[in-house]
């Protein structure tokens, strides 16, 4: 499937980031680093975090066809809010 646009969030601080890697680690998705790409069963995606600005982009680069983007996005948001509480 195509890939979808890119999720912009703002404010995570240095050490939100750092605990959102752990959780992302913990669910099996090897998040390391400032910036890259992973993939596990099928679905792709990229990162790339601003420590300067404590902005976080996510973009959901490929899905197999059973799994759509939008559901992708929204376990990232649920991430990222859960981090940010």
């Amino acid at each position: 499937m195509a890939q979808s646009a890119p999720q912009v969030f703002s404010g995570i601080t240095p050490t939100q980031y750092a605990s959102l890697l752990l959780k992302a680690q913990a669910n099996g998705l090897d998040l390391t680093g400032n910036n890259g790409t992973a993939s596990k069963f099928g679905v792709e995606m990229a990162w790339n975090y601003s420590p300067n600005t404590e902005e976080l982009t996510f973009e959901c680069l490929r899905t197999p066809f059973f799994v759509k983007p939008d559901e992708v996005n929204a376990k990232i948001r649920t991430l990222v809010k859960e981090t940010m509480d």
